[in-house]
């Protein structure tokens, strides 16, 4: 199998595929966060080749039931995702306006894009990465471009695998789904809307534009899965 490497734009060849559940794997380093959690990645995981064959594996093999909704947001800093607060909150919003049986969870940023089914996939639950903390140009550049990749693959993958899409992001990760959703013709509700970051942009914060868990963005986040649920 011959894919493009997103890091240099050089073709590599590669057969390897990753599986359902943990393959084995050389661990290059083991850190702990400052709860004591054990992490085997800890330098930027866009980067990676694990990350890389996780993508060609859910592009090229794995297959999505398809749904009426299909609902993006963004990856989190706690493993496995769902586990952490930010998740455990958009689940519990999402769970209250719309049934499992309508909509099909994607999540996207440094890991890449991952159905939220495979979150336990390595190397999904096995990296510890903030990419608001690293201000490099380069990095934040190359994130976007790689991300810009990976996204528009899976777009093109899911064309016919949701009858309607809607996002929840901010930031870096906004711009990419943005940038790609442009480039596949992809339709999308994005939240929070425009007027509403305007609205709680921060320049003295540390993230001008707040978090995902804001109220006012949460209200608005419940509001358009309601109108998208109607539609």
């Amino acid at each position: 199998m011959t894919t493009e490497d997103p890091r240099n734009s050089q073709t590599v060849h590669s057969n390897a595929r990753p599986e359902h559940s943990v393959p084995e794997h050389t661990v290059t380093e083991r850190v702990f966060d400052r709860k004591g959690r054990e992490y085997e990645i800890y330098d930027p995981p866009f980067y990676r080749s694990e990350f890389e064959e996780a993508y060609r594996y859910i592009i090229d093999e794995y297959e999505i039931a398809p749904r009426e909704i299909g609902i993006f947001i963004p990856c989190a800093l706690r493993k496995p995702y769902s586990s952490s607060p930010s998740h455990k909150l958009f689940h519990k919003i999402i769970d209250s306006v719309l049934t499992p049986d309508r909509y099909h969870i994607t999540i996207f940023g440094t890991c890449g894009t991952v159905p939220a089914e495979l979150e336990l996939m390595y190397p999904y639950a096995n990296y510890h990465y903030m990419l608001g903390k690293n201000q490099d140009p380069r990095v934040r550049k190359d994130f976007h471009r790689i991300e810009v990749y990976r996204l528009c693959g899976y777009l093109e993958k899911t064309r016919n695998t949701y009858k309607k899409r809607i996002a929840y992001c901010i930031g870096p990760f906004r711009k990419a789904l943005i940038e790609a959703a442009e480039k596949t013709g992809t339709e999308f509700m994005l939240l929070p809307s425009d007027p509403m970051i305007d609205r709680m942009y921060d320049i003295d914060c540390p993230f001008p534009e707040g978090s995902l868990s804001m109220d006012e963005y949460i209200e608005e986040f419940r509001q358009g899965l309601v109108r998208c649920g109607e539609l």
